[in-house]
């Protein structure tokens, strides 16, 4: 059974565990399956809490991107994206944290009013967002390298995170907070070099389809 690759790509957690496989040079298809657990077998059947992205391995199912990027990197040793000193490993699931926890689902709280045209959040949330946000940010700026890439001299699985989320979180940070969160952090450079990546073109361009595919569905209330 191959591997299957289960969400929708204009969700950056599934955009980051298919760069991570295509980076590897791994065999795998892609399956569509949409958040909502309603009348949704293809989702509520195997991902407990209807998250994606998930993995269908031939010994059955994966969920959470990082568990499944885990999972990649165990049976697919081939173009290994994590350090095997285990001290440089831990600095890159470090800097994974602090870019999922610390800053994207911190921004997450503002996607609605960002992305997806709810109501201008309150600006009692704006400030706690932006405070938590910024923090992270401090934290991560400590950590990061860039030079060129997240964690040093390597492409690892902290550029395959940090490319699928950095764009997500400046936006929220363009279009809620009016600024420009980054403005101390090479990012705009670094995303601009990481785009000559072949695999990262390839899926930086079919996540923007994905995100007008889902933006779609929203509009037909589907």
């Amino acid at each position: 059974m191959a591997l299957t690759l289960c969400g929708f790509a204009g969700s950056n957690y599934y955009n980051k565990v298919k760069l991570q496989l295509l980076e590897k040079g791994v065999a795998f298809e892609e399956e569509l399956v949409w958040t909502g657990l309603k009348d949704n077998p293809a989702l509520s059947t195997r991902s407990p809490l209807g998250k994606v992205p998930f993995l269908q391995t031939e010994h059955g199912v994966i969920v959470e991107s990082s568990v499944c990027s885990e999972y990649v990197e165990s049976v697919y040793p081939q173009n290994p994206l994590m350090p095997r000193d285990p001290f440089a490993a831990a600095k890159v699931r470090e800097l994974v944290v602090y870019l999922e926890l610390h800053m994207e689902l911190v921004a997450r709280e503002l996607f609605g009013p960002a992305y997806f045209g709810a109501p201008p959040a309150a600006p009692e949330k704006l400030e706690q967002v932006r405070k938590t946000l910024k923090k992270g940010i401090a934290g991560f700026a400590k950590l990061a390298k860039f030079g060129p890439y997240i964690a040093g001299d390597t492409f690892t699985l902290a550029d395959c995170a940090a490319i699928m989320h950095f764009p997500t979180i400046a936006g929220v940070g363009k279009l809620v907070l009016q600024e420009d969160v980054f403005a101390d952090l090479p990012v705009r450079d670094y995303l601009k070099a990481m785009k000559e990546r072949p695999m990262v073109a390839k899926v930086v361009a079919e996540a923007k389809l994905g995100n007008e595919q889902l933006m779609a569905k929203i509009r037909g209330g589907k």
